[in-house]
């Protein structure tokens, strides 16, 4: 048995510092230009993907970040959901329900976007981050235990609140949320 003191998400750390220095790269070298540019190039586009075959998009535009607290808020929640399912699932599980996530809510937010033709630029990481949720929120209602000190009734409140707030505000893709949730709950139990 692993000392919890012990115990290091590797992968969260590497996703947080990654997600971290890419903004802080082009936010600090470039300016605030320097990210905007960034988030044309790598964020995800209606346009970009169907014109030019631009499908990296779906993969990078999970490390597009817009401002300091867009990166900040997403960060938060893959620290502390990252840190609990990584050790409860394995590393490789863990990077796979993170990205198969970040992924499956870029699809639908592109489908969505595309068939109500709104062509505008996304990013972020929150459609992975609402995976992970997710895929806790599987692993908790398969074992009806708690994954790592996540469980329960605190669980469905961050959820709620986390979907709350992104259909009150405005300029958030509620479709990849969704489904990075979706995709999350799945392939966790899948896995």
């Amino acid at each position: 048995m692993v000392n919890e003191k012990y115990r290091i998400g590797l992968f969260t750390i590497i996703l947080l510092i990654a997600n971290s220095v890419i903004f802080l790269f082009f936010s600090l070298v470039y300016g605030d230009d320097g990210v905007w540019n960034f988030a044309r190039e790598f964020g995800l586009t209606v346009p970009g993907i169907l014109q030019d075959g631009e499908y990296y998009r779906f993969i990078t535009s999970t490390f597009v970040h817009f401002d300091i607290s867009h990166l900040a808020n997403n960060m938060i929640l893959l620290g502390v959901l990252g840190y609990n399912l990584e050790f409860e699932k394995g590393h490789l599980k863990f990077l796979i329900i993170y990205f198969v996530s970040g992924l499956g809510g870029n699809i639908l937010s592109f489908a969505m976007r595309y068939h109500f033709s709104q062509y505008v630029l996304s990013g972020g990481a929150s459609g992975a981050v609402f995976g992970l949720m997710g895929a806790v929120l599987a692993i908790y209602l398969k074992t009806k235990r708690p994954v790592g000190r996540l469980a329960g009734r605190g669980l469905i409140v961050m959820i709620a609140i986390s979907l709350y707030l992104g259909l009150t505000d405005t300029g958030i893709d509620n479709a990849a949320h969704i489904g990075g949730l979706i995709f999350g709950f799945l392939i966790a139990l899948f896995l």
